[in-house]
């Protein structure tokens, strides 16, 4: 029989390898569709709501929304986001590329606080924690970017989404490493 902490971390493992091919996935439409406006738009909103899906899963997987209060604000600012950009792609890429900048820096943080969280129990949380931080200082480039002279495209979010992806398959990654030098123990 598992142990409770054994299925956590095998639940971690296949969420943030989920993660990881879905960023990859819409880094690939991303790159594709980048000329087709209405595609790079549905996009461009898709992100966004997906993230806020799960964190939504991922929380109440580990205890409900109410013991995971980082994941819980991180749904609700993912949700706002998700409604900013449907905004914005009417107004301009510049707003959505400002949009996307706020959104990274306040999930990049929140994402910080669950993994310095989650360390104390699973350990391995080092990827999720320089990916927060990694991802709020992204999201004060991506607000320089926003004023800048070139009108910016789902080409200048494409690269936050493919680090994304790499430091969920880095953590998956790590929790196997992790998990199988605990069984050689």
């Amino acid at each position: 029989m598992q142990s409770q902490s054994s299925t956590q971390s095998n639940w971690l493992w296949s969420y943030y390898l989920t993660r990881a091919i879905f960023s990859v996935a819409w880094v690939a439409a991303a790159i594709l569709f980048s000329a087709q406006a209405n595609l790079a738009a549905l996009l461009l909103v898709i992100y966004p709501a997906w993230d806020a899906l799960a964190n939504l899963v991922d929380a109440k997987s580990n205890g409900g929304l109410q013991a995971n209060r980082s994941q819980a604000l991180n749904v609700a600012v993912s949700t706002v986001t998700t409604l900013a950009v449907i905004a914005a792609v009417s107004s301009s890429m510049y707003a959505v590329l400002a949009v996307f900048g706020v959104w990274a820096i306040f999930s990049g943080l929140l994402q910080l606080n669950t993994g310095v969280k989650r360390w104390r129990s699973y350990g391995a949380q080092w990827a999720m924690i320089l990916s927060g931080a990694q991802s709020a200082l992204a999201g004060g480039f991506m607000i320089s970017q926003s004023i800048g002279v070139t009108v910016p495209t789902i080409l200048d979010i494409a690269p936050y989404a493919a680090f994304g992806a790499f430091y969920f398959l880095l953590s998956a990654i790590w929790l196997v490493v992790t998990a199988y030098r605990k069984a050689e123990a």
